[in-house]
């Protein structure tokens, strides 16, 4: 039986929905623009990656506490606004002769803090939204809606690409933002912001809210430096399949989005799974298992190679990482805002998006580096290696079952 989730949540998952078809729609247009107009080398196609995150990562620090204080709807609204603003300028500046390298790394910066931003005030008001037991349901929807996303937005996007050019695919992106817009306008009903006192205003310690509240919870610390490491050693390999895929064995773009939108396929399924599985054999059990799982997968890419057998590796690898991670991920988010009071989830959730996106960029780098003194593969196969040793940091069951973490006599009223 399907649980119903009210309206406000419908139009909640509408605007996330809408977004997340635009932006895997247009998924590979930055580096095919980097690599094809531009011509930008792997190094170079890892920088525009790494930037983007590292500097959105810096400035989001600071946003976590200032979205905290305010209603979260219209944030999300503005952020939307924003990330359409700085992606509909590289058509623009196409068309005018004027796109440059440069330009692609500001609307990375701009777009990237624009959606941390956004994340953390929609999983705030998603906390506020729904009771505790609705959430794995909801995050399963979110989980299952990016992943169909994922399957049906790059073979879509690769088509539009062949035929449009990656510059006009980028446009659809930038319209996306601007329907979430909508789809957020539209929920009626209460909003959340925490309090503040006034006579103090934003305090420096206000920023290491999040990050003190992380680290004193043996559970979210440990889902904290595992969700870190798996995603930075995965995202660091993603401009790498991009140069290996699309520059030395010279996929065309439409194989290249069908290799990675086939895959998701598996992560609609698993997240469809996710709250089921849970309920019949537990959360400690599932989430130790394929939090596993989803680190051995990996290491398949090592044997990636041109021709249709190097196709059939990526959707077969591809699609066992992105089923466990379908499973997983839901279980993950869910302990994740369970664990976070309401009124500090969205500094714990931006502080989480920023420090991911620091790891991640630092490792877009670190490997940058090395499949250029080495070969996008041989890169790729060490991240792979690396994979094999992050799930230790997975909580113990112990962790799982204690309570929240007691809050200090200054946040009490601070909150």
């Amino acid at each position: 039986m399907r649980v119903r989730l009210g309206r406000s949540f419908g139009w909640l998952w509408s605007a996330y929905a809408v977004s997340t078809y635009g932006t895997w729609l247009a998924f590979g247009a930055f580096p095919l623009i980097a690599v094809q107009v531009l011509h930008a080398s792997a190094l170079a196609v890892s920088v525009l990656e790494a930037a983007g995150l590292a500097v959105a990562a810096v400035v989001a620090f600071s946003l976590g506490p200032w979205v905290e204080h305010r209603a979260k709807r219209p944030v999300m609204i503005a952020m939307d606004l924003i990330r359409f603003a700085a992606v509909v300028s590289i058509p623009i500046a196409y068309v005018l002769g004027l796109l440059s390298y440069g330009q692609l790394l500001v609307v990375s910066v701009i777009s990237g803090t624009a959606s941390i931003a956004f994340s953390a005030a929609s999983g705030a008001y998603l906390k506020h939204l729904l009771r505790g037991d609705q959430l794995l349901v909801a995050n399963g929807r979110f989980e299952g809606t990016s992943w169909v996303a994922t399957a049906a937005g790059p073979p879509l996007g690769g088509a539009l690409i062949g035929l449009l050019g990656p510059v006009i695919t980028v446009m659809a992106d930038a319209l996306s933002y601007l329907l979430s817009a909508l789809g957020v306008l539209r929920i009626r009903g209460g909003d959340t912001a925490a309090p503040r006192d006034r006579a103090t205003g934003l305090r420096g310690a206000d920023l290491l809210c999040g990050w003190r509240f992380i680290l004193r919870d043996h559970a979210l610390r440990r889902l904290f430096l595992n969700s870190i490491l798996v995603g930075g050693l995965i995202m660091a390999t993603a401009p790498l399949l991009s140069v290996l895929l699309l520059g030395q064995y010279h996929f065309p773009a439409w194989q290249y989005g069908l290799a990675f939108g086939i895959p998701a396929l598996g992560g609609f399924v698993g997240a469809r799974l996710s709250a089921r599985l849970v309920t019949r054999y537990g959360r400690y059990r599932i989430m130790t298992v394929f939090g596993w799982l989803r680190s051995l997968f990996p290491l398949g890419l090592a044997f990636v190679g041109p021709g249709i057998p190097g196709l059939l590796t990526v959707i077969i690898v591809e699609g066992l990482l992105i089923t466990c991670m379908g499973i997983f991920n839901p279980i993950y988010a869910t302990e994740r805002l369970q664990r976070t009071p309401v009124y500090r989830t969205a500094q714990v959730l931006s502080t989480w998006s920023a420090i991911s996106k620091l790891v991640q960029a630092a490792l877009m780098v670190i490997w940058g580096i090395l499949a250029t003194l080495t070969s996008p593969l041989s890169a790729i196969t060490m991240s792979g290696v690396l994979l094999l040793a992050t799930p230790l940091l997975l909580p113990k069951r112990i962790h799982l079952s204690a309570p929240e973490p007691a809050l200090s006599a200054d946040e009490v009223r601070a909150a």
